[in-house]
């Protein structure tokens, strides 16, 4: 098993902070575009909580998808040769 250089650790973490990033500002836009009807239409307080729950749980579902699909996309990429 090779030792990986200076340069794959950095790049790994580079990655790694941008499915992070990338990931909250999915999940922030599917939030907002779930629960935003709720403020702006003045719905009920059972209707505004229940789109709270529906955003909450869309939004933490796009956060791990997205995490997890730029992360396998960056292990797939041919300079990433397995090392």
């Amino acid at each position: 098993m090779e030792h990986r250089t200076q340069a794959d650790r950095d790049a790994i973490t580079i990655e790694i902070g941008y499915a992070l990033v990338s990931a909250c500002f999915a999940a922030a836009l599917t939030f907002g575009a779930v629960y935003g009807p709720a403020p702006a239409f003045s719905l009920s307080p059972a209707a505004g909580h229940a789109l709270a729950v529906a955003g909450k749980i869309a939004a933490g579902t796009v956060f791990v998808l997205r995490i997890a699909h730029v992360l396998w996309r960056f292990a797939r990429r041919p300079e990433n040769d397995g090392r």
